[in-house]
């Protein structure tokens, strides 16, 4: 009875040891087949984060840092903060060698002006290559707000000595405009980033404030002549309102504004 019992024993044994090798097998084969194996080894891995500086606009005597943020494949957001110290007017012998000498009211005001800056820029970015994350070619959106300030505005004038007299004028001007970018992205090794913007036209308005006050008393030929050299300021598409009395002076600019934007930024990605 124990030797009829001892066969159907060794025959589950031997059958769940064979059982067991096969799993094990099985288990082997699918840790080697790619397909079945799901590791994050082969998966590609993305930075999303960006923070680079306009290297052209340096030309321009403006400072520019830009964060970007990749939100999926195909779409990021960026905020870029520029500024430019109290300097000149950028291209000054160039705007002076256009304006000539048929104008030295005009070009007085040009080599003694003096402004700073500073903008703020957010923008939405579309990337439309196959690659996206940060990488390609994109659209961009954007909104701009600019704030220009001037404590060196002098308007000249001729008193009723026939000397040449000056004051001195200071203000703000501020703009804001909407336009779209378009620009390539491009990555070089695992951390560096090179931004080319390729044309980036806006659009908007601008208002300004300007004013003096005057030393002494300014009699009515002063001020009318103090008004006839602020009118002919010669600023296209804009609106001016002119204001001159005895010791005071304003200026009030409104109307239209564009600008450009391009270069070159380069960067880091993390």
């Amino acid at each position: 009875m124990i030797k009829n019992c001892s066969i159907p024993f060794f025959t589950l044994l031997i059958c769940t040891t064979l059982l067991s090798l096969q799993i094990k097998a099985q288990d082997g084969n699918d840790s080697a087949n790619p397909i079945v194996q799901k590791t994050e080894v082969n998966k590609p891995k993305h930075d999303y984060n960006f923070i680079k500086t306009n290297l052209t606009s340096i030309l321009l005597k403006n400072y520019s840092l830009q964060y970007e943020r990749v939100l999926n494949r195909k779409i990021s957001v960026a905020l870029q903060y520029r500024m430019m110290p109290t300097t000149g007017i950028p291209f000054k012998s160039s705007i002076l060698k256009i304006v000539g000498d048929n104008d030295p009211d005009t070009k007085k005001i040009i080599e003694d002006f003096r402004m700073s800056n500073y903008a703020i820029t957010p923008e939405v970015r579309f990337y439309v290559g196959k690659k996206g994350y940060g990488h390609g070619f994109y659209i961009a959106p954007f909104y701009r707000y600019a704030s220009y300030t001037s404590n060196d505005f002098n308007v000249f004038y001729t008193d009723d000595t026939d000397n040449e007299q000056s004051i001195k004028m200071s203000g703000k001007l501020t703009s804001n405009t909407g336009g779209i970018l378009f620009g390539v992205q491009r990555f070089f090794g695992k951390r560096v980033v090179f931004d080319l913007w390729l044309l980036g036209p806006h659009y908007g308005s601008g208002s300004g404030n300007f004013s003096g006050t005057s030393s002494t008393q300014l009699s009515q030929n002063e001020q009318n002549d103090l008004r006839g050299k602020l009118d002919g300021i010669d600023i296209p598409l804009t609106t001016k309102t002119v204001n001159v009395d005895a010791t005071h002076v304003s200026l009030k600019l409104d109307g239209p504004w564009a600008g450009l934007r391009g270069g070159l930024s380069l960067g880091v990605k993390f």
